[in-house]
């Protein structure tokens, strides 16, 4: 599945995707950015959970204490079979009024671009964080407690360089938890990491999994 930045092909390829995830772009032009992320739906929306996402719902079976928090928006973590996703940045599949914040399940007005909210009639959007907005108080609290209150903390795949998540690893180090970084390439977690797998996860998880719980 294509990253964020690299996901522009044909038509959308003259746009900056920094430029279509604000609100300023959706005041613009509504119909661009909700087309926009209709496209983006459809690509994400043919990608399938791989081993790293099965590897994590069997993690969930086998230790007390499992919170899952991540970053994407694409849903891979619910399709796979985790419950109870602390969602940073919202989910793509979702949608919520502009106007009042309200997730809405269901409008009527299919042939409006965007949509309708049928509460207030104000614009449908989609429910992620934009750029400059800030990110969901309920999903970054229970993050920050989660982080400050765990024994071991895995940094999977995630630059580390996005703030407010980028911190939740520094909180666990504070509570002396053990960190453990399972990325490609070094990011500016690596060096306060214990361990530092440069392996995919894909790869690695399932096999930390199987040789540390089924021993």
């Amino acid at each position: 599945m294509p990253t964020f930045r690299g996901s522009q092909k044909g038509l959308w390829a003259q746009y900056d995707p920094g430029e279509l995830a604000t609100t300023e772009a959706f005041k613009r032009n509504p119909k661009l950015v909700w087309q926009w992320y209709e496209w983006r739906r459809r690509l994400i929306s043919e990608a399938k959970p791989n081993p790293a996402h099965t590897a994590l719902v069997q993690l969930v079976q086998l230790v007390d204490h499992l919170k899952l928090i991540t970053q994407n928006i694409d849903g891979l973590h619910q399709q796979a079979g985790s419950k109870s996703v602390i969602e940073l940045h919202g989910n793509i599949f979702r949608t919520k009024c502009f106007q009042d914040g309200q997730v809405i399940d269901d409008w009527y007005d299919v042939e409006q671009i965007p949509p309708r909210c049928p509460s207030c009639n104000g614009l449908l959007r989609p429910d992620v964080v934009w750029f400059g907005e800030s990110l969901p108080q309920e999903a970054l609290i229970n993050a920050m407690i989660a982080s400050q209150t765990c024994d071991l903390f895995f940094s999977i795949g995630t630059s580390s360089l996005i703030q407010p998540a980028a911190s939740l690893a520094r909180y666990a180090r504070q509570n002396r938890a053990m960190i453990v970084e399972i990325n490609l390439a070094p990011t500016l977690l690596t060096p306060f990491a214990d361990f530092v797998l440069s392996i995919p996860a894909g790869q690695i998880l399932p096999i930390l999994i199987n040789s540390t719980f089924h021993q």
